[in-house]
C-alpha cells in the first residue's frame, strides 16, 4: 500500500473552521485526520502541502517513522502550524492502518482499558450574559445527564482584573454552583488571561466553589509563571492546550506547573505523540485530560486514545455544534451516565462527506476572548449532536 495523495478541506463551523486532511492510497482506502487550528487555517493547509510532497509514494503504515522524519526534516521544530499539520496526517495514517486491518485504532494502541470516558462540556453557556442566564443554561445542561461543565466567566479581562470584574465573575460562578449543586464538577477556564498576582488572587477566590480545576490561568509562554501560580493556588491547575510536543510537556511536568495535562490531539502531534505524553503523565502520577473543542475527527481520534490510556481522566467536548455537523459526517456518539461510549468501528470509526463539506466553505473568523463576545460561541441554529 502506497500514498497517492494528501488533500485538505476547510469547513466553516461558526466559531472557527474545521481543517480535515485526507490521505489516499493505491489500495482504495482513504484515512482522515483533523488539524483544526483556529484563525490559522490557511497556514495549516500550506504546511500540509509540504507534507504531501514528502509522503507521496510512501508506505502509510510506517507511522512512527513518518512522524519522526516530518518533525526532524522541518528543521524549524515545533509550533502550532507544523505540529497541527503533523497531527492531522498522523491521525489519518492511524485511520488507514485500522481500516486495512479491520480493527479500531485503540486495538493498535495497546487495546481497550475502558469502554467509555467521562466528559465535561464546553459551549453550554452560548448566549448567556448574566449570572441568572448562566444558571438557567447550566440547569438545562445537567438535565441532559452531564456531570461536568467548563466555562470562562471573566469577560474581556486581560492581565489585570478590576474589583468589579472579579465580583461579576464570582457571581457567575456562584450562580452556576447554586443551580447545579455539589454533585456536578465545575471547571473554570482562564484562556491565559492573567498576570501572576491576579491569577493567584482569582484562584484563591474560586476555592470557595470547589472547582475541579482552574485552566490556563496565565499566558502559555512562561511555564515558570504558571508554576508560581500553581504553587500558591488552593485549587488544581490545568494546562497544555498550547503546548505542542512531549518535550514541552516534560518541561511542564519538571516545573510542577500543572495538576492536569491537556494536550490537544489536533496540535500536539496526533495519536503518536499524545500516547507518549500520556506515558509522561502516568510516570508523574498526573491525570491526563486532553483539550478537545474541535470537530468530529479530532473527537473520534481522542476517543480512541481514551480507550487505550489507563490514567485518562476526562474528555472535553462541545455540548452542541452547527446544524450541519450531522450532515458532514456519520459520527454516532452515545452518552450514558455522563460518559461517551468508545466506538468499535475500524480505524477512527468516522467518515467525512466531502460533498456536504463543500456546501460550507471557509469563512474568516476572529478571536472573541478579549472583545466581550466570548459567549457568542454558537449560532442561533445550534444543534445537539450526541
Amino acid at each position: 500500500m502506497r500514498i497517492t495523495d494528501i488533500r485538505t478541506q476547510i469547513v466553516d463551523c461558526f466559531r472557527t473552521n474545521w481543517v480535515f486532511v485526507f490521505v489516499e492510497t493505491d489500495a482504495g482506502l482513504t484515512g482522515v485526520g483533523e488539524g483544526t487550528l483556529e484563525y490559522k487555517e490557511q497556514a495549516l493547509a500550506g504546511a500540509v502541502a509540504h507534507i504531501r510532497a514528502a509522503l507521496l509514494g510512501q508506505d502509510p503504515t510506517t507511522i512512527e517513522k513518518h512522524r519522526h522524519d516530518l518533525y526532524r526534516d522541518a528543521y524549524w521544530r515545533g509550533g502550532p502550524v507544523l505540529m497541527s499539520a503533523i497531527s492531522a496526517v498522523d491521525m489519518a495514517l492511524w485511520d488507514l492502518l485500522g481500516q486495512s486491518l479491520d480493527v479500531p485504532v485503540y486495538q493498535l494502541l495497546g487495546g481497550k482499558c475502558r469502554d467509555r470516558v467521562r466528559i465535561y462540556v464546553n459551549g453550554w453557556f452560548a448566549g448567556a450574559r448574566t449570572p441568572r442566564e448562566f444558571a438557567d443554561k447550566a440547569k438545562e445542561t445537567v438535565a441532559r445527564g452531564i456531570t461536568a461543565m467548563k466555562w470562562d466567566p471573566f469577560g474581556k479581562a486581560y492581565l489585570d482584573l478590576t474589583p468589579r470584574d472579579l465580583h461579576q465573575a464570582l457571581a457567575c460562578v456562584a450562580a452556576v454552583r447554586d443551580a447545579v449543586g455539589d454533585e456536578v464538577d465545575l471547571l473554570i477556564e482562564g484562556h491565559g488571561r492573567f498576570n501572576v498576582p491576579n491569577a493567584i488572587r482569582v484562584a484563591r477566590e474560586l476555592a470557595a466553589f470547589k472547582p475541579l480545576f482552574f485552566e490556563e490561568p496565565v499566558p502559555p509562554d512562561n511555564l515558570e509563571a504558571l508554576a508560581e501560580v500553581r504553587a500558591q493556588s488552593p485549587v488544581a491547575i490545568a494546562a497544555g492546550e498550547r503546548l505542542y510536543t512531549r518535550h514541552d510537556f516534560w518541561r511542564l511536568i519538571e516545573l510542577k506547573a500543572a495538576d492536569y495535562l491537556q494536550p490537544d490531539i489536533s496540535h500536539a502531534g496526533g495519536l503518536t505523540e499524545l500516547k507518549k505524553i500520556a506515558a509522561l503523565a502516568d510516570t508523574a502520577c498526573l491525570p491526563f485530560a486532553p483539550h478537545n473543542p474541535s470537530g468530529p475527527v479530532a473527537n473520534a481520534a481522542t476517543l480512541q486514545l481514551a480507550a487505550s490510556v489507563p490514567q485518562f481522566s476526562l474528555l472535553e467536548i462541545m455540548v452542541s455544534d452547527v446544524a450541519w455537523r450531522r450532515e458532514i459526517c456519520d459520527e454516532q456518539l452515545q452518552l450514558q451516565d455522563g460518559c461517551l461510549l468508545i466506538p468499535d468501528k475500524p480505524g477512527l470509526g468516522i467518515h467525512i462527506d466531502e460533498i456536504a463539506c463543500a456546501r460550507h466553505p471557509y469563512q474568516p473568523h476572529s478571536l472573541r476572548h478579549y472583545t466581550g463576545a466570548l459567549t457568542d460561541i454558537r449560532p442561533p441554529e445550534t444543534r445537539a449532536y450526541f
